[in-house]
């Protein structure tokens, strides 16, 4: 029942997964445990390391960088004996891995250590096409890896039948932890005087399906209606989805803005489209119906379960025509989407709240640190 320590191993400070690192640091250093950090060197630019550079005070066991690669390649083996020496200075009785790297290196590392092992997916190489060589290598590296993990924290339901289905029923401890948010995220923010008529936010990678917005934008301005629209990320789409929206004659209705923090983002805009092909239980989401910004988003991964009894308001991913069709709707009558903002933000006030994640995912150590001694004694 006392203080626990705690190391967290995981690649890019980067989005929705380092948002619920730097939620669990924040939890878990309140409550009294000793908690530190491992990630990479490379990535995030300086708003990670502002970031990292705010919780350093409660890190009671500190944070190394180092380079991680996100493919694999020799430089992990670097990783893995940096990450080994953690574990052995530190002494941690939970490593905790986040993401397909992250949650390898911690489950490679040190493998004579009594720390449990826990991992939490965040989508990640679950949400690889199947059938793809890249879904292939990943599948068999989590079999490989699944009796060397203590505990499975799903964050979705989803990303539990997603695991089930691809990889199989593990033998250690599964628990589904949703991710939470914070009270002081439901200040509602208004769009500005000069707001978009849409906004995006995310990462531009091809599976936040930002070509189909732009598609549907085309398809409003056959019609007549010139939309404007703000794409606020990075990431190594960009430049694709630049060639298409000017390929499409929406040069002058699009702009491209790089990553900024998500409730600056909600102003710039009057409507939020998540066009995704895939996702487990985005933060974005939640943080949106939150600040009562009104929103489409597709009917993919773990988003239904944030809607709940709304799921039938959520569309299908890769169709233009029901993304018009949707933006055209909340246009038309934009008082019945205020409702169903404001019904959702109930929902996700009640159901996903920050503190619970974290009680939830520390009770889930100690259910595991109980099997673990039991099994041994």
């Amino acid at each position: 029942s006392g203080p626990m320590k705690i190391l967290h191993v995981f690649r890019a400070p980067l989005g929705g997964l380092f948002r619920h690192v730097v939620d669990l640091v924040r939890g878990q250093s309140a409550q009294g445990h000793h908690v530190g950090l491992v990630a990479d060197s490379r990535t995030g630019g300086t708003r990670a390391d502002e970031a990292l550079d705010a919780i350093i005070p409660i890190l009671k066991l500190g944070i190394s960088r180092l380079p991680m690669r996100r493919h694999i390649g020799p430089s992990d083996i670097a990783a893995i004996v940096h990450v080994s020496r953690r574990i052995a200075g530190l002494d941690p009785d939970i490593v905790h891995g986040h993401g397909a790297k992250g949650a390898a290196y911690a489950r490679l590392a040190a493998p004579g250590h009594r720390a449990i092992r826990a991992y939490t997916p965040h989508g990640g190489s679950l949400l690889y096409r199947p059938g793809t060589l890249a879904s292939r290598f990943y599948v068999m590296l989590e079999s490989v890896l699944m009796p060397r993990t203590d505990l499975f924290l799903f964050e979705s339901s989803y990303s539990w039948d997603i695991y089930r289905a691809k990889v199989g029923a593990p033998r250690g401890l599964v628990r589904i932890v949703r991710n939470g948010i914070d009270a002081v995220e439901f200040k509602e923010i208004l769009p500005a005087p000069d707001a978009a008529d849409i906004v995006f936010i995310g990462e531009l990678r091809p599976v936040k399906g930002i070509d189909t917005l732009l598609d549907a934008l085309a398809l409003l301005r056959r019609a007549g209606q010139e939309l404007s629209c703000i794409i606020v990320g990075g990431g190594p789409s960009r430049k694709q989805l630049e060639a298409h929206a000017d390929e499409l004659g929406l040069r002058n209705a699009v702009k491209f803005l790089g990553p900024m923090p998500a409730r600056d983002a909600f102003a710039l805009g009057r409507l939020m489209v998540v066009p995704s092909r895939a996702e487990s239980l985005p933060y974005i989401v939640l943080e949106a119906i939150a600040a009562g910004i009104p929103l489409i988003s597709t009917n993919v991964g773990g988003i239904p379960e944030i809607f709940g009894p709304l799921s039938d308001t959520l569309i299908d991913p890769d169709d233009s025509a029901a993304l018009t069709r949707a933006i055209e709707a909340a246009r038309a009558d934009p008082d019945a989407k205020r409702r169903l903002t404001a019904t959702l933000r109930e929902r996700v006030r009640d159901e996903f709240s920050v503190d619970d994640m974290v009680n939830k995912v520390i009770e889930a150590y100690r259910d595991t640190l109980a099997n673990v001694h039991h099994s041994t004694n």
